[in-house]
């Protein structure tokens, strides 16, 4: 996809200050960092996201995460600890519409903020929503 920014970086039609690779994926910094060393890994084949990957290239951008949050953690960039982020859709804040994953490393007092009431259901309500995710499981597996 010509107009994906991150196709373009994959490509090497755009600039990116890559960190690492794998056959599937590519990491690379953001141009938007929320604190030094923020990473961002993505599918080398555009997919909008995380459901629009295959397996192998789901498990090839966990694996490069993962191999990025302890680059990150071994590093002498300040790190107290990482948070990984993936946004899927428009409702979930997804900004650039191919699948990505942030590493970023955190600090005790940095801001970062995600401000949520999560609700508490009652065990019937749980069981009920499980038993939909089952069934949707056995039609896809």
């Amino acid at each position: 996809m010509s107009e994906c920014i991150f196709c373009q970086i994959v490509a090497g039609q755009a600039e990116a200050s890559v960190v690492a690779e794998n056959e599937l994926c590519l990491a690379f910094l953001t141009i938007g960092p929320f604190n030094t060393g923020h990473t961002l890994v993505v599918p080398k084949r555009h997919a909008e996201t995380l459901t629009d990957l295959s397996a192998a290239e789901a498990a090839a951008l966990a694996t490069l995460s993962q191999q990025v949050a302890l680059a990150v953690q071994g590093s002498d960039l300040p790190c107290e600890g990482y948070n990984l982020w993936m946004a899927n859709g428009k409702a979930a804040f997804q900004d650039v519409f191919h699948a990505h994953m942030h590493v970023f490393p955190r600090l005790k007092n940095d801001g970062f903020k995600v401000e949520v009431s999560w609700p508490h259901p009652s065990r019937a309500e749980l069981d009920n929503v499980a038993a939909q995710l089952r069934a949707a499981l056995e039609k896809n597996p």
